[in-house]
């Protein structure tokens, strides 16, 4: 708060530059839906993926190591994983049904 209150007009003309950017995206040099798309197509191909493998490789030390929810630990990971290795198509699925 003191930081807004020293720099009144730094974060006022960042304000206004950010509202600018989001309202008008040609002057930013970006648009929305190329952002969201950039962020869908990292979060379904790498993020959850990856995710996925780590929380099998969790249950499976998990499993390992003798620990009595380890079942449980396991049917998890695979739940997960055909959650997240199969999330582009569950998005295009729901895009396509809403177009």
């Amino acid at each position: 708060m003191k930081f807004i209150k020293k720099n009144k007009n730094i974060f006022v003309l960042l304000t206004l530059a950010a509202i600018v950017g989001c309202l008008v995206p040609e002057l930013a040099h970006a648009s929305l839906e190329t952002s969201l798309g950039g962020i869908k197509s990292k979060l379904t191909g790498v993020i959850l993926p990856l995710l996925s493998v780590i929380g099998i490789a969790i249950a499976g030390t998990s499993f390992f190591t003798g620990n009595p929810n380890a079942k449980q630990h396991i049917a998890y990971a695979i739940i997960g994983s055909m959650i997240g290795f199969g999330a582009q198509s569950i998005v295009d699925f729901i895009a396509q049904t809403v177009r």
